[in-house]
């Protein structure tokens, strides 16, 4: 005999989420944020580094 699935608490927060979802739509997906204050390297590559990088 299988048994009863359980009922999932009420919780306000996904209700109104979900009206909100009916009357104005899904949010758009997220969006990938570029960090600003990522330092720049100090030194340039050097020829060692640059042809490893090719292979």
């Amino acid at each position: 005999m299988a048994r009863k699935k359980k009922l999932k608490r009420f919780r306000a927060v996904t209700a109104v989420k979900e009206l909100a979802r009916e009357r104005v739509g899904a949010p758009p997906a997220g969006k990938i944020v570029v960090e600003k204050k990522k330092k720049p390297e100090k030194h340039k590559p050097t020829m060692s580094k640059l042809l490893d990088e090719t292979d």
